[in-house]
């Protein structure tokens, strides 16, 4: 086999476009770290209402759940489909967390002590990956 390799990259005459391209092609993955344990969250959410067998005693927070669950799901995949574009969107993560935190007394009727736990777990879950989603996306912004 040929040996191709000629000397060192710094003396391609594209060497400047390459690097510009896989930097682009690399901007905005840094968010990619938080998006799989996201998606997670989200379905343990839509599924938490037959999980934690709240379904009877709580119709309006089953229906809460799995709505917000798929919410929070959709974010995942636009963390992971378009980064550079969801980082607008990592304080709604936050929002979504306090929203579940609190959504057991305003939404629900007299919830138990498992929902409630359920609730705050998952939306305390919510708001640690909200904050680290925000961080890092405010760290990897390009200043001028």
């Amino acid at each position: 086999m040929a040996n191709l390799h000629r000397g060192d990259m710094t003396t391609h005459p594209d060497v400047s476009e390459m690097r510009e391209r896989y930097a682009r092609m690399l901007g905005g993955r840094d968010v990619a770290l938080v998006d799989g344990p996201v998606f997670l969250l989200g379905l343990y959410c839509a599924a938490s209402p037959w999980i934690v067998h709240y379904t009877t005693s709580q119709p309006a927070l089953v229906a809460h759940n799995l709505i917000m669950g798929i919410a929070i799901g959709l974010l995942a995949l636009g963390f992971t489909r378009a980064p550079e574009r969801m980082y607008g969107l990592s304080y709604a993560m936050c929002a979504l967390g306090i929203w579940m935190i609190i959504a057991p007394w305003i939404v629900g009727t007299s919830p138990d002590r498992g929902v409630i736990i359920n609730n705050i777990v998952i939306g305390a879950l919510a708001l640690a990956l909200g904050l680290v989603c925000a961080g890092t996306a405010a760290r990897s912004t390009s200043r001028p």
